[in-house]
């Protein structure tokens, strides 16, 4: 049987989840042991399955956000290849099972939040119910599990009617998830407990494997104050050391760390080769593996939205797999490993890891297929509304670049909603990229035509209707804004907002820290910004509250609060193009730049 952590309920054993599915068979590694000549440990094998950051994108994503790159075999080259759709991945998770009498199917967080409008006009509740039908057994929290607040993260688990949008379809009562979602370092300010389970073990055939389930400190900086009110997030590694001592006193040696923080690989193909020591990726996720427990066997993260099976030695030198499969369901990693039956522990030798790519290639599973059905008959009126023409694909997620052409597009319209007297008279407008999910595509994703903006894809492109906000700031706080993108908690990671028309400037990406910004250089509408004069700026409640690393935003006064984003690009859209007269893509020539840059976020 299964257990879950300290205040957790049981849903369902791993091993009726194989069952069910006609698992059979086993998959045989050499040990260590073995290798060095010593007698062979009998062993169980088991095989983990592991998504991350899927985010809602139960229909196949759109332009780049739809693809993953990878070698040609018989070319040599580099080349996009179509990848995602949760009819595809149940298709590709189900035959991957298939000669595995052990396997459990695993997630680094961030299955909802930011989602397509097919899922996120009903909260997310259609991703649950898809993730309960693919077979997810655990996962960890990510930051996007917190957009709607930690009581909607209970509902999402335990189930019930939305308290304010009720049920969707007459008679039927959202159930929740079969699997569980853990936050060992999310617990309530004024008890000290976990949000959430903080472990779950699975029994494979009388060996038990723990999973701790964490996301990354920083979850504050990154989410809305009222999404994170009440919690604190604790350090990952110091968490994850702390359960692995509780799992073993509780004689769990098999342990599997998620976690919701990831890193970035030289390669953006995704099989690409880490190198001896994991000497190819870079980012936050390197110091936590180094630093965790070696009683981990293995890990999986996330956050990064990027692909890597690579082996980084922990703090004593050994090498151990540490994994991610890119994100919205266009990647899955399998993870195959060796439990000693005398010891309990995962014979971290044997662990091998792979990325594969869901092809679209595969047959649908017909039952995601019926579940998109249902909710896109219940989304239609909505969806398919057209609010907008655009003349070629307008990338922002799928740019690499650090302005993105619509990123500098959603700036002119939140400047254009909220630059009028009345509406809060902004001179300059911020946005920032991590809020830019997706790219308007210019071919036709369904009857709407080529070139056609529907509502649905709008919505994919700013899923998390924030509310406008425009707050007067000082031109030296104007400056120190646009110093934090390179420094302070943007340091190591430079988040570069997108800005406005009329607001030029230049990026020295040579120099370190806050100096990468040349001072001289910032211009609004082609004069120096005044340190010493007061300017409308305008931005998002994420951004304005402080959030993604910019505090200056805070020190702002006279804030006047508007329309939803969501609204103020929808209406600009409207406004601005035709089908007589489409939006092309912006020139980008707001942000000059020196040196190489390139966006990680």
């Amino acid at each position: 049987m299964s257990t879950s952590g300290q205040t957790g309920r049981y849903r369902r054993t791993a091993l009726a989840a194989a069952a069910a599915a006609g698992l059979l068979g086993t998959l045989l590694v050499p040990s260590v042991a073995e290798a060095h000549g010593h007698h062979k440990p009998k062993v169980e094998d088991l095989q983990l399955l592991a998504i991350n950051d899927f985010h809602g994108n139960l229909e196949p994503p759109a332009g780049s956000s739809g693809t993953v790159k990878e070698v040609d075999p018989a070319t040599g080259q580099v080349v996009s290849t179509p990848a995602g759709g949760v009819e595809y991945l149940a298709t590709a998770l189900r035959d991957a099972r298939k000669g595995h009498r052990n396997t459990l199917t695993v997630a680094a967080g961030d299955i909802v939040g930011a989602s397509p409008l097919l899922s996120g006009l009903f909260h997310d509740e259609p991703t649950i119910e898809a993730m309960n039908e693919l077979g997810l057994d655990v996962t960890s929290v990510g930051n996007h599990e917190f957009d709607e607040g930690s009581k909607e993260l209970l509902r999402l688990q335990d189930g019930g009617c939305h308290p304010t949008d009720g049920c969707y379809t007459k008679g039927r009562k959202f159930k929740g998830a079969d699997f569980q979602y853990l936050a060992a370092n999310v617990t309530n300010e004024k008890t000290g407990r976990p949000l959430l389970d903080p472990y779950w073990i699975a029994d494979v055939h009388g060996e038990k494997v723990g999973f701790i389930g964490v996301t990354l400190e920083g979850t504050p900086n990154i989410v809305t104050a009222a999404g994170v009110k009440g919690l604190k997030f604790g350090d990952e590694v110091e968490t994850i050391n702390k359960y692995t001592a509780v799992l073993k006193r509780k004689g769990v040696n098999a342990i599997v760390a998620l976690i919701h923080e990831g890193g970035y690989p030289a390669s953006t193909t995704y099989n690409y080769d880490c190198g001896a020591g994991g000497s190819g990726v870079s980012g936050p996720i390197v110091d936590i593996a180094k630093n965790i427990d070696p009683a981990v066997g293995a890990i999986v993260t996330g956050h990064t939205h990027n692909a890597y099976a690579c082996a980084i030695p922990d703090k004593n030198g050994v090498p151990r797999s540490v994994t991610s499969a890119a994100s919205f369901g266009r990647l899955y990693t399998e993870i195959n490993l060796q439990i000693d039956k005398r010891t309990g522990a995962i014979v971290r030798p044997s662990v091998t890891a792979a990325n594969h790519v869901v092809r679209r290639t595969v047959a649908k599973a017909p039952d995601m297929t019926k579940l998109i059905d249902t909710y896109n008959k219940l989304a239609a009126p909505i969806a398919n509304r057209p609010v907008g023409y655009i003349s070629a694909d307008i990338n922002g997620r799928g740019s690499a670049d650090l302005e993105k052409p619509l990123g500098d597009v959603i700036a002119d319209a939140q400047l254009a909603g909220t630059a009028p007297a009345d509406k809060g008279g902004a001179q300059i407008a911020f946005m920032n990229p991590g809020g830019i999910r997706s790219d308007l595509v210019y071919k036709a994703s369904a009857a709407e035509g080529d070139g056609v903006v529907t509502y649905g894809e709008a919505f994919t492109v700013q899923p998390f209707t924030n509310m406008m906000q425009v707050k007067t700031l000082t031109g030296a706080k104007v400056v120190e804004l646009l110093q934090q993108q390179v420094s302070g908690l943007n340091d190591a990671a430079p988040k570069i907002l997108q800005v406005s028309k009329g607001l030029t400037y230049t990026l020295d990406m040579t120099k370190t820290g806050a100096a990468r910004v040349v001072v001289s250089s910032i211009k609004l509408n082609g004069t120096a910004i005044d340190p010493a004069a007061s300017y409308r700026v305008a931005a998002n409640e994420f951004l304005a509250g402080g959030g993604d690393g910019f505090p200056a935003f805070t020190s702002g006064t006279n804030t006047l609060v508007g329309p939803s984003d969501l609204d103020l690009f929808n209406a600009y859209l409207g406004a601005n193009s035709s089908a007589a007269k489409p939006l092309a893509p912006p020139a980008r020539d707001r942000i000059s730049l020196v040196g190489d840059g390139t966006d990680k976020d």
